[in-house]
C-alpha cells in the first residue's frame, strides 16, 4: 500500500495511536516529514527486525505468563503489524501466551486486567438496535466473527462477559496461523448475563449484573445479532465459540444451512482429534475400522469428535449404524447406555445397548477400547490404573487428554508415557514439554483446534462459500493428518510441528475452498491455481510505505 498524500486524519499523533497504521520508530525520515511526526518520535529510525528484538527482550523479561500476555495485548493495541510479526516468527513461544493455556487465566482475571476495549459487545440491553450499533465498527471489510456468550469458556465454566478474551484470542490465531487480515476479524461478546456468583459480586465485573437469560429472549437476541451481522458485513463467516451445551447444538442445527456459520467446539474439535487418530494409524499399522474409542465427556467436544469419526468410517464404506458402535461415552453419570434415564438429544445416537457401568476404569475393562479421549474438563481422571489398563489391553494405546487449559488435562504427557512404558500415543489440548524416558525423548503432539479452524476459515473466506459443511471438516482432518511426517511419528507426535502451521492452514484452506467450488457452494469462479490464490490472500505482517 502506498499513500503519497496521507489524509490529515492519519497524520501526526493520530497515526501513532492507530494500531493498523502505526509503525512506531520504524517511520522513515521521509514519512516523518510527510505525516507531521517530527518531534513526536525519537530521532533514530529502527527496522522492524530491530523492533522485534526489543519486543522479545521485554516479553522474556516478564516474570509470569499473564504479564507476558498483557504486554502482547498492549502491543496489539498499538502496533498490529509488529504484534503479528513477533507472533508469527516465534509461534511456538507465543501461541501459549496469546491462547491456551494463558488465555484461560486472562479470562478469569479479565475484569481486573481490563485496560482498553477490543472487540464488540452486544447485550440484552441492545435489542432492536444491533444493526445500528454494528455500523460503529471501524473496519467495514470485516469477514469473520468469533462470537461467544461466555457460558463455557474452555474447561473453566461460566465467565460471562469476561469470555471476550477467548474471541480475541481465537481471531489472533486466524491471523497468525492462516493469514486472515486483522481488519477482517471481529470478536463479539453476546452478553446475556452470568450465573457465576463471584463475577456478580465483583464490583469490577464489566458485564451485565444479572443472571443468565435463556429461552425466547435469548433466542431473539441471537437471531437479531445474526441478521444484523450479515447485513452490515455481507459474506460474513460466523464462528460460535464456547457456548454451553444447551445452546451450542441447537443453534448450530438451526442456523447452519441459512448462514455461513460453524461451531468450533463441535466441528473443529472433532476434526483435529480425528486427524490425530488418522495419523496414529500409521504408528499402529492399523485401520480406523479396527478402532473402538471410549470418550470421557459427552458434551460438544466429545460428540463433535465422534461425529467426525463416524463420517470418516462412513467414507470407508461402513454404515452409519455400525460406525456409531465404534464410539462409546462415559459422562458424569457413568457409561452412556440405552437404558439410562433422561438422555440428552445430542447423546442419544451414542447410547448403545450394554449393561450400565458407573466408572471409566470399569468401562475400559468391559469394552476393551483401543483409544481413550478426554474431553471432560476434569483434571487427573486418566489415573495410573486407567493408563496401565489401556497399556495392558493395547500394544500402542491412544491416550488423548484434550481438555483445556493445561490445569484441566486428564493426565500429563509424562504420566501417559511413564505409566504405559513409553507405548502410549499421546496428544493434549494444551502444550506439554518433551518427555525423556530411558534413552528416548517423546515430543507430545498438541491436538489444538488451532490446527483446524484457521485453515477452514481461510478457505471459506477466500472461496466465498455460502455455508460451512461437515464434509469440509472431514477434508480438513485428512489434510492435517497427511501433513504429519515420518519424523513427527518417530518422535511420538501425531500433529505437525507448530512452526509449520501457516503451511498447514494454507493446505487445509485449499481443500476446503476446492470443496466449495466443486460443490457449487459459491458464486466465485474457481481459480486456475487454488493454492496460489490462497497464498495471495494471506496477510503478511509488513509495514506500509507512506512516502
Amino acid at each position: 500500500m502506498i499513500n503519497k498524500t496521507p489524509s490529515p486524519l492519519y497524520s501526526g499523533v493520530k497515526i501513532l495511536h492507530d494500531p493498523v497504521r502505526n509503525k512506531g520508530t520504524a517511520f522513515t525520515d521521509a514519512e516523518r516529514d510527510a505525516l507531521n511526526l517530527r518531534g513526536l518520535l525519537p530521532p533514530r529510525v529502527h527496522s522492524m527486525a530491530e523492533q522485534e528484538l526489543r519486543v522479545l527482550g521485554n516479553i522474556r523479561a516478564k516474570p509470569t505468563d499473564l504479564e507476558r500476555y498483557l504486554y502482547l495485548v498492549a502491543l496489539q493495541d498499538r502496533n498490529e503489524n509488529l504484534f503479528y510479526r513477533v507472533v508469527m516468527n516465534n509461534i511456538e513461544e507465543m501461541m501459549p501466551l496469546i491462547y491456551t493455556p494463558t488465555v484461560g487465566k486472562a479470562c478469569q482475571e479479565f475484569q481486573h486486567i481490563f485496560r482498553q476495549s477490543r472487540g464488540f459487545y452486544v447485550s440484552l440491553q441492545d435489542k432492536g438496535r444491533i444493526k445500528e450499533m454494528m455500523q460503529n465498527w471501524p473496519h467495514k471489510n470485516a469477514r469473520i466473527i468469533v462470537v461467544t456468550d461466555g457460558e463455557r469458556i474452555l474447561g473453566l465454566g461460566d465467565l460471562g462477559a469476561d469470555g471476550m478474551g477467548i474471541a480475541i484470542g481465537k481471531l489472533a490465531l486466524y491471523t497468525a496461523c492462516a493469514g486472515i487480515c486483522p481488519t477482517r476479524c471481529l470478536p463479539v461478546m453476546l452478553d446475556v448475563g452470568t450465573n457465576n456468583e463471584a463475577l456478580l459480586n465483583d464490583p469490577l465485573y464489566n458485564g451485565l449484573e444479572r443472571r443468565r437469560e435463556r429461552g425466547e429472549e435469548y433466542d431473539a437476541l441471537f437471531a437479531e445479532f445474526l441478521e444484523a451481522a450479515t447485513e452490515v458485513f455481507p459474506g460474513m463467516l460466523i464462528q460460535l465459540e464456547d457456548f454451553g451445551n444447551t445452546n451450542a447444538f441447537r443453534l448450530l442445527e438451526q442456523y447452519r444451512s441459512t448462514y455461513c456459520l460453524f461451531d468450533d467446539d463441535i466441528q473443529g474439535t472433532g476434526a483435529v482429534a480425528v486427524a490425530g487418530i488418522i495419523a496414529a494409524m500409521r504408528i499402529m499399522r492399523s485401520n480406523l475400522s479396527d478402532q473402538k474409542i471410549l470418550f470421557l465427556g459427552a458434551g460438544e467436544a466429545g460428540i463433535g469428535v465422534a461425529d467426525v469419526f463416524v463420517a470418516a468410517l462412513k467414507e470407508g464404506g461402513i454404515s452409519e449404524k455400525e460406525a456409531r458402535q465404534h464410539c462409546w461415552f462415559v459422562d458424569s453419570k457413568g457409561l452412556l447406555v440405552a437404558g439410562r434415564d433422561r438422555i440428552e438429544p445430542h447423546k442419544k445416537p451414542y447410547a448403545h445397548e450394554h449393561e450400565y457401568i458407573p466408572d471409566l476404569l470399569g468401562a475400559i475393562n468391559a469394552l476393551q477400547p483401543t483409544a481413550i479421549l478426554g474431553l471432560s474438563g476434569q483434571p487427573g481422571t486418566f489415573t495410573q490404573d486407567v493408563v496401565e489398563t489401556m497399556a495392558k489391553i493395547n500394544e500402542r494405546p491412544i491416550i488423548f487428554a484434550l481438555s483445556n487449559p493445561t490445569s484441566k488435562a486428564e493426565c500429563t504427557a509424562e504420566q501417559a508415557y511413564t505409566w504405559s512404558d513409553g507405548r502410549a500415543i499421546f496428544a493434549s489440548g494444551s502444550p506439554f514439554d518433551p518427555v525423556k524416558l530411558g534413552n528416548q525423548t517423546f515430543v507430545p503432539g498438541q491436538g489444538n483446534n488451532a490446527y483446524i479452524f484457521p485453515g477452514v476459515g481461510l478457505g471459506v473466506i477466500v472461496s466465498r462459500s455460502r455455508v460451512v459443511t461437515d464434509e469440509m471438516f472431514l477434508a480438513a482432518a485428512h489434510s492435517l493428518a497427511n501433513q504429519v511426517t515420518e519424523s513427527d511419528l518417530e518422535r511420538g507426535r501425531v500433529y505437525p510441528a507448530l512452526a509449520q502451521i501457516r503451511q498447514v492452514s494454507a493446505l487445509i484452506a485449499h481443500d476446503v475452498a476446492k470443496m466449495a467450488y466443486d460443490n457449487g457452494l459459491t458464486d466465485r469462479e474457481k481459480p486456475d491455481d487454488i493454492l496460489a490464490d490462497i497464498h495471495e490472500n494471506m496477510y503478511q505482517p509488513v509495514y506500509p510505505h507512506y512516502a
